[in-house]
C-alpha cells in the first residue's frame, strides 16, 4: 500500500480548522469572511499511508492582537506524520486591513491553546 500525496494534508489541515473559522464566522458565509492565511508550513516526518484513517489535531499555539497561530499534527496508527503551523489574521476587507481580534472571540480561542 502507497503513501498519499504531500499535497493531501494541507488540504485536511485546512478542513480541520473549520471550528476555528465558525468562532470568527458562524455561518461560514464567504461574503462575511474576515480572516486571511498570512502563512503555513507543513513538515512531513513519516509516510501517511492511503486507505488508512488518520486524525488530525488542531490547536491554537498562539494569540495576538490581530493574529492568531494554529498547530496541527497528523496521526496515523498513533504516529505523527506530518504536522503544521498557519498564521491567520482578523481581517476588515472593506478596508484592506487587519483588526483587532475581539475579546470575546479571544477567550473562545484560548480554550483551544496547548503548548507546541
Amino acid at each position: 500500500m502507497g503513501h498519499i500525496s504531500n499535497t493531501v494534508i494541507p488540504v485536511w489541515f485546512e478542513a480541520a480548522r473549520d471550528p476555528i473559522f465558525e468562532i470568527f464566522n458562524p455561518s461560514l458565509k464567504l461574503t462575511e469572511w474576515n480572516l486571511i492565511l498570512a502563512g503555513f508550513s507543513v513538515n512531513f516526518d513519516a509516510p501517511t499511508y492511503y486507505g488508512k484513517p488518520v486524525t488530525v489535531i488542531t490547536t491554537i499555539s498562539r494569540i495576538g492582537s490581530s493574529s492568531f497561530e494554529v498547530y496541527q499534527r497528523c496521526l496515523q496508527e498513533s504516529e505523527q506524520t506530518a504536522s503544521g503551523k498557519t498564521t491567520m489574521v482578523y481581517f476588515d476587507y472593506a478596508n484592506e486591513r487587519s483588526q483587532a481580534i475581539p475579546e470575546d472571540i479571544k477567550n473562545k480561542l484560548q480554550t483551544m491553546i496547548t503548548d507546541v
